[in-house]
């Protein structure tokens, strides 16, 4: 864990003077491979992750943090990966979401929009022998077990 702590120091340390980046996770994997997810508010590009694997592998190599053999993955999150914060949710607004809540159940919907505490998702919502309607319907943060956003081929 402590090398983990190093390296969402580095990542900052990098990314300080780019305010639109910011640090999604940071995880070591049992076969020894660091992933780092990093994001921006417009995406990320294929430069700003190279800058950001040269940073924290050179000190990571210089300070001998990680003693064993190791590869360092640095990207953006993936398409099929859950939205791990609220900003990424800000990012997203006007995408298709799917919402796991806390009993199970699954909404799927246009994400309106986000606040601290909540997020408003426009779903279709069919009742027997009636036609479908679209639904506002607001979702509090800690009601939210999963997130991730819907990929359309439209």
């Amino acid at each position: 864990m402590q090398a983990e702590k190093r390296v969402i120091e580095l990542i900052e340390e990098k990314i300080s003077d780019r305010p639109e980046l910011f640090l999604v996770e940071v995880k070591m994997l049992p076969n020894n491979k660091l992933i780092i997810h990093v994001d921006g508010d417009e995406g990320i590009s294929i430069q700003d992750c190279a800058a950001i694997s040269r940073h924290v592998g050179f000190h990571l190599e210089e300070e001998n943090t990680i003693e064993k053999a190791y590869n360092l993955e640095v990207s953006s999150p993936g398409v099929g990966e859950p939205l791990k914060l609220k900003r990424q949710y800000q990012k997203n607004i006007g995408r298709e979401l799917s919402v796991k809540l806390a009993g199970g159940e699954i909404l799927e919907g246009k994400l309106l929009e986000m606040n601290d505490t909540a997020i408003t998702i426009e779903a279709k919502v069919k009742e027997k022998g009636k036609k479908a309607q679209l639904v506002e319907t607001s979702i509090d943060f800690d009601k939210i077990i999963e997130t991730k956003v819907l990929i359309s081929f439209k």
